[in-house]
């Protein structure tokens, strides 16, 4: 059995390592996996709350959390697409020097 301490500390392992993708990667793309990182770990958290006090709402706001990470990382996905057709690289340092 998993207990709430374990599922909370796992979520926020996660939230972290979604926090230091964000921060250490200078490619969009990672950027991108980053942010989904923390949004699924956030998700988790609130799965483990929701099972602990034995309420469904915790798994209710699971399947609407990930139905916006879904749309997120879609509309993320086709700006990723759209820039990388046009200036043909991903990298944060790169494209922000070549807008001054």
């Amino acid at each position: 059995m998993v207990t709430i301490l374990n599922g909370l500390v796992l979520s926020t392992i996660l939230f972290f390592l979604g926090i230091l993708c964000i921060i250490i990667r200078k490619n969009l793309l990672y950027v991108l996996i980053g942010l989904e990182i923390m949004i699924n770990s956030l998700a988790l958290a609130l799965v483990f709350i929701g099972n602990y006090w034995n309420q469904v709402d915790g798994q209710v706001m699971f399947i609407f959390i990930i139905t916006i990470a879904a749309c997120e990382a879609s509309i993320g996905l086709s700006f990723l697409i759209n820039i990388y057709k046009y200036k043909k690289t991903l990298d944060i340092d790169f494209l922000s020097e070549r807008k001054k």
